[in-house]
């Protein structure tokens, strides 16, 4: 995976009122960790992480560092749940030749055998590589698979370096019959019973008032 250049800038002030002043520049509050390193809190520019986060398990190349450029993986990030904009970012140091445990995606193409209907179990699966070397995605081509044919993680075609680390018999997709148009009826409920119909409740009766024993 070719790494992707970002300038990044030391950042000195913390809280919801700077990170807000940060974002509004167009920028993202980042944190980067690991190798037993002191936290260290970055800006970056906005438009270039998101672009950059397109791709999954992205090696960042952060530059413009103190001590030069430094490579580190996205480790979870935050987004504005109604704009989908990046908030801000956790970034763990990488470096080449180490091996790292990630999530990889399952990618599918072709068309299943006619009758049957494709169930994808899994979406990614949990492997080891080095850090310089993750894979973007893991392709399964199931032109013509027949029902009841399935894959599982271990039967995935991983590259070289790559290690499962996941459990080899967990289901990643199979192939399973379509259901007939009786199935597709009865799910859908169209012979349901009618439910009886509610007689209206009578109105409360109302107690006549005594006439009063008082007299002229």
């Amino acid at each position: 995976m070719p790494e992707v250049p970002i300038s990044a800038e030391p950042r000195t002030e913390f809280g919801k009122g700077p990170a807000r002043r940060t974002r509004v520049l167009g920028k993202v509050p980042a944190v980067l960790y690991g190798h037993g390193t002191d936290t260290r809190h970055l800006t970056l520019p906005g438009h270039d992480l998101m672009m950059a986060l397109k791709t999954p398990n992205v090696l960042i190349r952060l530059e413009g560092l103190p001590n030069g450029h430094e490579l580190a993986l996205p480790k979870a990030v935050q987004r504005n749940p109604i704009k989908g904009f990046v908030e801000h970012v956790d970034l763990i140091l990488v470096r080449q030749g180490e091996k790292v445990t990630v999530e990889v995606p399952v990618r599918v193409v072709g068309e299943v055998f006619p009758g049957g209907i494709l169930d994808q179990q899994m979406v990614q699966v949990l492997v080891e590589a080095e850090a310089t070397h993750i894979p973007q995605a893991f392709e399964v081509d199931v032109e013509g698979m027949e029902v009841g044919t399935a894959v599982h993680a271990a039967d995935l075609s991983l590259p070289r370096g790559v290690t499962l680390a996941a459990d080899p018999e967990a289901l990643v997709l199979h192939v399973i019959a379509a259901p007939t148009a009786e199935q597709i009826e009865a799910e859908l409920g169209v012979e349901a019973e009618v439910p009886a119909e509610v007689a209206p409740e009578a109105p409360p009766a109302v107690a006549e008032a005594e006439p009063s024993g008082n007299s002229e």
